[in-house]
């Protein structure tokens, strides 16, 4: 006889919980962990020059903002074929 896997018997059997998954070592460190510590040994003023980079690019003072947004409010907009004459 085939049990459907709807039929209450089956669905009141215990089920099995799973083996326990295989936990690294304590003390494990991943190759990219070993390379980041190494590259951060090797060259100490990277940290500081990503810092210098992020400020180029991301950290923005409040007043560069109000003046982006100005000039964005203020662009002209362009004739959908701007060769186009008369």
């Amino acid at each position: 006889m085939i049990r459907s896997p709807f039929d209450p018997f089956v669905l009141a059997r215990p089920i099995a919980s799973p083996a326990m998954p295989m936990l690294p070592a304590r003390h494990y460190e991943s190759p990219h962990t070993k390379f980041m510590r190494e590259l951060m040994e090797k060259r100490p003023q990277l940290e500081r020059d990503q810092r210098e980079a992020r400020a180029i690019w991301w950290d923005k003072d409040p007043r560069a903002l109000d003046e982006g947004r100005r000039m964005d409010e203020a662009r002209v907009p362009q004739k959908p074929y701007v060769y186009q004459t008369g």
